[in-house]
């Protein structure tokens, strides 16, 4: 592939160019030179034995190119954590690879872009982000950047920053800057330039205004019309086009942007006087610049560096981890966080692009423990680049086109931060013959499922080329999945190995198809429906696999089974065909290879908790640490929704994680509807990244509900939350709903703001109590009689206690209580049904599926004489059966 670049060169940068070969030496010097000496220490963290990085996988992205996965093993507390870490290695001796830096959109700063936008743009074949920048500020790198020998940015007058470069023979190096330059008017005279292409910021170590009393230069790489903004400072600017001054304008900003053939200068105060004394329109004018090595001083060209990137902080050094050059606690560096890296091999024949994953899969790293692996994997120097939120790694698969994401942001699945700009690979090979073949395709299948494979080429440099011309061959290992011609299908579970043939070529991919075990929970999109005939239910069946990752679920995988009514499913829709005489809920049963997740049908779907508009009881604020602020009021919206909760906070002060709450009802908390499956709660965002939950007293336990993650948008926004993996009893109380700002990244996420909450529902079906009918059950263990209602009853099998847990003849509980039991003797299955709760339970297995759940118990159903016997409590109280038990006389009574 031929490198494609979307920036362009400017003359005006041509001309600085030449003249910084010709005559840098009078440069006027304007920062002060840095020593060498640490500024911030030396890391903290001090590896165990047991830190380790162990290679997972390589492979070729480009001739010259490798993506490499490792899993690093480091010590917290005493526990060692696996991390997962993605390495992009260049080999810099390869003529067809090359490094520069990716800006924005367009090569320009202030259009910020994700690392997938700046990669397809510029046409590279993988990429990082780069350089740290103010979130809230124009979104231009704090350091400087080169990219193809024009300087796009200056180093910002930072303490302790440092960049990566190659020059122009492709050799390595890390170095700190600063920058150097001046204007020479007609007259002769010179003032110095501060630096190019810089928003406004602070200074380091005097904590001063960067643009009061200093000159800048602006070309046309910076697409804003504020240059820059909330600067503190009145401008006065000059137009220079083709070496001559066109405009000048006292006291205020040029209007519109930068011209292609020119630049422009931005001066305040002492500079603007200049300016003033001595520069006139029509007056030819040069500007001259450079970049200066802190440690040894020596002067660099940017014209004769390949590209530059700045990052943070130093982290290794002559292959061992280096002292932090400055503050880390901007970046999050004692946490766990997702992080990026650069840096280069001792013999300076490779580059590293280095990500550690923070993610479902891993946990992150420190500073300390990414100097760790970094070391480990042969880095001689490198420094930190952005991370947190900003981490992000693309690259192109063998034989593919395009670059894809390479692993789940922090973000949250694909997203990915807009950033200031990266370091993209590219490739100038010439194009090769067929080398070998991939299949790209999914690598597990749900029984029932078709898939289509595609096959893709590559060359001998390792780049994609047409393989329409070929026409393979397909064929299946086994019968677990099938070849029908056009697509492979899944039969059953297990492992086949797919292959196409093309010639003397050929490509393979195992394909598992997946079976109940390995399903952690099915969904089907809808817990509840209205029981009336006609009525229909849209279908949306997902699968959560033990892996972590979610799957739609095929319809042919399900099998159907209802209860209570007679329906039919049919293009994603569930319509209610009839119901049974009596019937007050109705049950449909989706079972995936055994895996059920069920459906309950009632003659009310959703019951109003709190709307707010007329509250009658208490509702507090607190904050935790003490010093979190803020208040949990209602509040009149100012639109459609009325009177609305509002949870307003400030948690600027204190240490750790904070949190902010909204306590419902004192220290009490609200009832929850008995048999509340789901919960609806329209909730207006701040966009500040903070977590949102529910905390709820569930008969003395308290549980946790995520609402959201991450509350990524501002607006109102309707939640749907379900709760029957939570099993709640009857009885149980909303205490709280709150934010939580972590510990770990908390640099990512707002510090103050507001949500506001309204229209909470909870799905209860029947209208909750009047599904259950009244009853009270008396049983002993050991006799096979109960008492219903104060009428003696008979068992066929008598209670008993193993292990101190009891266990019952389940069915005549659930029958007492408005339930069932059904008994599967091929697979030694009991499903209990009650209201919206479905169980099932295996004997001799801990595990147990509920509602589309699977969960762990510490006890089993059990065979006893024939008949089959589960645990009391482990039911009962799922199916909000309040449970009391009298030592005494070993007698057990059961309320509804």
């Amino acid at each position: 592939m031929v490198e494609q670049r979307g920036a362009s060169k400017h003359n005006w940068g041509q001309k600085s160019r030449k003249w910084a070969v010709l005559s840098l030496a009078g440069l006027i010097w304007v920062q002060p030179v840095l020593g060498t000496t640490p500024l911030w220490g030396n890391s903290s963290t001090i590896y165990a034995a047991s830190s380790q990085a162990v290679k997972l996988s390589e492979d070729i992205i480009t001739s010259g190119a490798k993506l490499q996965k490792y899993q690093y093993t480091v010590t917290r507390s005493g526990k060692q954590v696996k991390v997962l870490a993605d390495v992009v290695q260049i080999d810099l001796t390869n003529p067809y690879v090359k490094l520069d830096t990716m800006t924005g959109k367009n090569g320009q700063v202030t259009t910020r872009q994700s690392v997938s936008g700046m990669v397809k743009e510029t046409g590279a074949v993988a990429g990082v982000n780069g350089d740290v920048f103010n979130t809230s500020g124009q979104g231009v790198a704090m350091g400087a950047s080169v990219s193809q020998g024009t300087l796009v940015t200056s180093p910002n007058q930072l303490q302790g920053m440092y960049a990566f470069y190659l020059d122009q023979n492709r050799v390595p190096a890390i170095d700190s800057f600063t920058f150097e330059g001046n204007v020479t008017a007609a007259d002769g005279s010179s003032f110095p330039l501060t630096g190019i292409n810089k928003e406004a910021y602070q200074t380091e170590p005097d904590k001063g205004y960067s643009h009061v009393n200093a000159m800048y230069i602006y070309t046309s790489a910076w697409a804003s019309t504020d240059r820059p903004k909330d600067s503190s400072t009145t401008p006065t600017e000059v137009l220079v086009q083709n070496g001559i001054i066109q405009q000048i304008s006292p006291g205020a900003a040029i209007p519109g942007p930068v011209p292609a053939d020119g630049y422009i200068l931005r001066a305040h105060g002492t500079a603007a006087n200049y300016i003033t004394t001595h520069l006139q329109v029509g007056q030819p004018i040069t500007s001259n610049y450079a970049l200066r090595t802190v440690a040894g001083g020596k002067l660099v060209n940017p014209a004769d560096l390949q590209m530059l990137i700045s990052g943070h902080t130093l982290l290794v050094d002559q292959g061992k981890a280096s002292s932090f050059t400055r503050s880390t606690s901007g970046v999050s560096g004692s946490s766990a966080v997702a992080r990026t890296a650069i840096g280069y091999s001792k013999d300076g024949k490779f580059a590293y692009l280095i990500t550690a994953e923070k993610n479902d899969n891993s946990s992150g790293l420190t500073l300390a423990e990414l100097q760790g692996f970094m070391t480990s994997i042969g880095v001689w120097k490198g420094l930190d680049l952005d991370g947190g939120g900003s981490t992000t790694l693309v690259s192109r698969p063998l034989g593919e086109t395009d670059a894809t994401l390479t692993f789940t942001t922090t973000n949250g699945g694909t997203v990915q931060r807009q950033v200031a700009n990266g370091v993209g690979v590219y490739t100038t090979a010439p194009q090769g013959t067929l080398k070998g073949l991939t299949v790209s395709g999914t690598q597990t299948l749900l029984i029932g499922q078709e898939a289509t494979y595609s096959l893709k080429g590559y060359d001998t440099y390792y780049n994609p080329i047409d393989t329409s011309t070929i026409s393979p061959t397909w064929k299946s290992s086994n019968g677990n999945v099938v070849w029908t011609g056009s697509t492979f299908k899944a039969v059953q579970p297990g492992t086949a190995q797919l292959t196409a043939v093309s010639g003397q070529a050929s490509a393979s991919t195992k394909v598992t198809v997946l079976g109940a075990d390995s399903l952690s929970s099915l969904s089907l999109g809808a817990q509840s429906g209205p029981l009336q005939a006609g009525a229909q239910v849209t279908i949306t069946p997902k699968a959560k696999l033990k892996t972590g990752s979610t799957v739609d679920v095929p319809a042919s995988a399900l099998k159907w089974e209802f209860k209570g009514m007679k329906a039919s499913v049919g293009g994603g829709v569930l319509t209610v065909n009839s119901i049974n005489p009596g019937v007050k809920v109705a049950y449909a049963i989706a079972r995936y290879d055994g895996f059920s997740s069920v459906i309950a049908f009632s003659a009310a779907g959703s019951q109003s908790w709190e709307d707010f508009e007329k509250l009658a009881y208490s509702i507090e604020f607190t904050g935790s640490p003490a010093q979190v602020t803020g208040q949990a009021q209602v509040v009149s919206s100012g639109d459609n929704h009325g009177k609305v909760l509002q949870l307003s906070y400030d948690m600027t002060a204190g240490t750790g994680s904070r949190f902010a709450y909204a306590q419902f009802n004192g220290t009490s908390g609200r009832a929850i509807p008995d048999g509340a499956s789901a919960m609806s709660i329209d909730v207006m965002g701040d966009s500040s990244l903070n977590w949102l939950r529910a905390e709820i007293d569930n008969n003395g336990k308290t549980t946790y509900v995520d609402i959201a993650k991450q509350v990524d948008w501002t607006g109102w926004k309707n939640i749907n939350i379900d709760l029957s993996p939570y099993g709640l009893a009857s009885g149980a109380k909303l205490k709280r709903i709150y934010l939580v700002n972590l510990e770990d990244g908390q640099d990512e996420r707002a510090m103050i703001g507001s949500v506001s909450l309204d229209n909470i529902q909870f799905t209860v079906p029947s209208g909750g109590d009047d599904l259950y009918p009244d009853a009270k059950m008396t049983m002993t263990v050991g006799q096979k009689s109960y008492f219903l209602n104060g009428q003696k009853k008979a068992f066929d099998a008598a209670p008993v206690i193993k292990d101190g847990t009891t266990y019952v003849p389940i069915r005549y509980v659930v029958d007492s209580f408005g339930g069932s039991a059904d008994w599967i003797a091929s697979s030694k299955r009991i499903t209990v049904v009650r209201g919206s709760v479905l169980i099932d339970l295996f004997v001799g297995s801990k595990e147990f599926v509920l509602n589309g759940g699977r969960q762990t118990a510490e006890v089993t159903p059990l065979i006893v004489n024939g008949r089959t016997l589960v645990p009391l409590r482990l039911v009962s109280e799922r199916l909000g059966i309040f449970v009391n038990w009298e030592q005494k006389t070993k007698s057990i009574t059961l309320q509804s």
